[in-house]
């Protein structure tokens, strides 16, 4: 059995009543698998002593003292008890907030295992997060030497679990060692045996019995590889066969675009795409052909195993197992670039083919510069584009979402609104998302979605390309795990200023005005850029930074602030 299919209700565990079953529902914890799989966020080494002289140096104290006085401060219900300490390395004192009944049962004399965080205050050493426990040795008399000489009482390794109101590690502890002794038999690997071999890892049953009780860092450490190995085992196998099921293949044969040549290039062009060619006042760099190229191939395949699987399913026979290929592409390089540019050659080459296309930008001003960049190079082949945000007036939108679910309109490009309810594709061929990582997956989908038709079984969905010059991890693990095709623009077009970042320390900001403001006293022009409009917090914002740019660093320049909230009407001028 797979821990996940351990099904049981918590309450089955012993000791593990209604309100506990209630506290740990909070926590996403519902069946005895759940809670097997509630891993410690860390662990605390309690086999070695750590004296008070040294609560510097680690996280916890876990000494042996002896119990060296009592007092109260405080009046009222205010008033708190206070236990004072030696352990013969040095003398602190423990502030036992809310509980005063440890008046009795750590009385003068008594000697005690204590752990916890101790601070200095008041030329004092104290503790008001603690934990302490009698010891069983009665000796009025007991030297400081001795207590220096005595071990703390034993807990080992304590794993330390994620909390929530009314939880507590202690409870924790106990439902999930109970959890152990009545259901961890029997778990079954999920890992092949040659990969556990090869890596050395744990059985999943060790795994999960280790994790929660390791008699040492080294098997909670082992335990945890074993998991985290596991984990993203079954995620990559996830992904191959999603990209399998995209391909027909889970690696595709490396395509010698490396020897490109300029003849090969042209003649893998279609008529549009070369007059487009034609159109532009410079030269394609090779990194951009590659592109191209590549793309070009994932499309042509794309509508020849659509239009097989189509006339295989007019003819009667059933759905093929494995759905029509589809380019999944993700298109990474630097600002200027030229992204956008190759973007466009995977439009025109989908519009020989009778299909739609739809570029959706994250903001509004990036999608109409979007749109007027398309219009302007693409308006003089014949191509119709089209601009859709949520900002734009009823009567052209209806008219928009007439003439695109006619199929007047090639290529469409908005924000989030392209895939919104009232919008329908003729026929989507081609989704573009800029800036992906601005993107959730949800919405990634959406888009797609708009395209995806079913047709007696089988389901055909667009193509997908994204564009980003920020790779985040995200993007990164999707393109290794095999999910997306990646390609990458290294080169930067001729003619292109050199990109230069320098990083100034804050509170060092007038360098940085200084050398903006030589820019604009050449006649050039500068933006600054905030990560809030405006914030009563402890972070720069827009708003603020303008009033104090526009009148205390720059008044004899011509300042503007841009920003979602401004109308669309008093941004289009800048």
């Amino acid at each position: 059995m797979k821990v996940s299919d351990i099904k049981a209700p918590v309450s089955s565990i012993a000791g593990v009543g209604p309100q506990l079953t209630k506290t740990l529902a909070k926590v996403n914890v519902f069946t005895v698998g759940d809670l097997l799989q509630y891993f410690p966020r860390d662990y605390e080494d309690r086999s070695q002593k750590v004296c008070l002289k040294d609560f510097a140096k680690f996280k916890k104290v876990h000494t042996v003292a002896k119990v060296i006085g009592q007092e109260w401060f405080g009046y009222g219900n205010m008033k708190t008890l206070k236990i004072k300490i030696s352990d013969g390395s040095a003398a602190a004192e423990l502030l036992c907030f809310n509980r005063a009944f440890l008046e009795k049962s750590l009385s003068p004399g008594s000697i005690i295992t204590v752990t916890g965080q101790f601070y200095v205050k008041y030329n004092t050493l104290q503790s008001s997060a603690f934990e302490a426990a009698k010891m069983n040795i009665e000796k009025a008399d007991i030297s400081q030497k001795e207590l220096l000489e005595l071990k703390p009482l034993d807990s080992g390794i304590l794993p330390l679990y994620p909390l929530t109101e009314g939880l507590t590690q202690k409870t924790l502890h106990k439902a999930i060692s109970q959890a152990i002794q009545q259901y961890a038999f029997g778990i079954e690997n999920e890992l092949p045996e040659s990969l556990i071999e090869k890596h050395q890892l744990f059985s999943k049953q060790d795994a999960i019995k280790l994790i929660h009780q390791p008699a040492n860092m080294e098997q909670a450490e082992k335990a945890r590889k074993s998991l985290a190995y596991e984990e993203l085992f079954l995620f990559q196998s996830i992904i191959a066969k999603r990209a399998f099921d995209r391909k027909g293949f889970l690696k595709e044969a490396e395509k010698n675009t490396s020897e490109l040549t300029e003849e090969a290039f042209q003649d893998s062009l279609s008529p549009l795409q070369k007059e487009f060619i034609k159109t532009l006042p410079f030269k394609l760099t090779e990194d951009q052909k590659k592109v191209i190229f590549e793309m070009d191939q994932e499309i042509d395949k794309s509508y020849q195993e659509r239009e097989r699987t189509l006339n295989h399913l007019d003819r009667g026979f059933p759905p093929p197992v494995r759905p029509p290929y589809t380019m999944a592409r993700l298109v990474q390089g630097d600002v200027g670039s030229g992204k956008t540019l190759v973007s466009l050659f995977a439009c025109l080459r989908v519009i020989s083919w009778k299909g739609q296309c739809a570029l959706m930008a994250p903001t509004e001003i990036l999608a109409r510069q979007h749109a007027e960049t398309t219009a302007r190079l693409l308006g003089k082949l014949g191509i119709r584009v089209a601009f859709l945000t949520g900002n734009v007036k009823s009567a052209g939108r209806n008219q928009l979402i007439k003439a695109l679910k006619e199929g007047e309109i090639d290529i469409v490009i908005g924000t989030h609104a392209l895939y919104s309810n009232q919008v329908v594709y003729k026929d989507l061929r081609l989704a573009i998302i800029d800036e992906q990582h601005r993107f959730g997956v949800m919405q990634r989908q959406s888009i797609i979605n708009k395209g995806r038709i079913l047709y007696k079984g089988s389901a055909f969905e667009p193509n997908l390309l994204m564009m980003s010059a920020t790779p985040i991890p995200q993007s990164l693990a999707l393109t290794v795990f095999g999910d997306l095709d990646i390609s990458t623009i290294h080169t930067m077009p001729l003619g292109r200023k050199e990109i230069r970042t320098y990083l100034v320390k804050e509170g060092n900001e007038m360098n940085a005005y200084e050398a903006v403001r030589k820019e604009l006293e050449a006649g050039h022009q500068a933006y600054f850029v905030y990560p809030a409009i405006d914030s009563d917090e402890n972070i720069k914002s827009a708003e603020r930074a303008f009033e104090h740019l526009s009148k205390h660093i720059y008044p004899q320049y011509k300042c503007a602030l841009v920003h979602s909230k401004v109308p669309e009407e008093e941004q289009v001028p800048f």
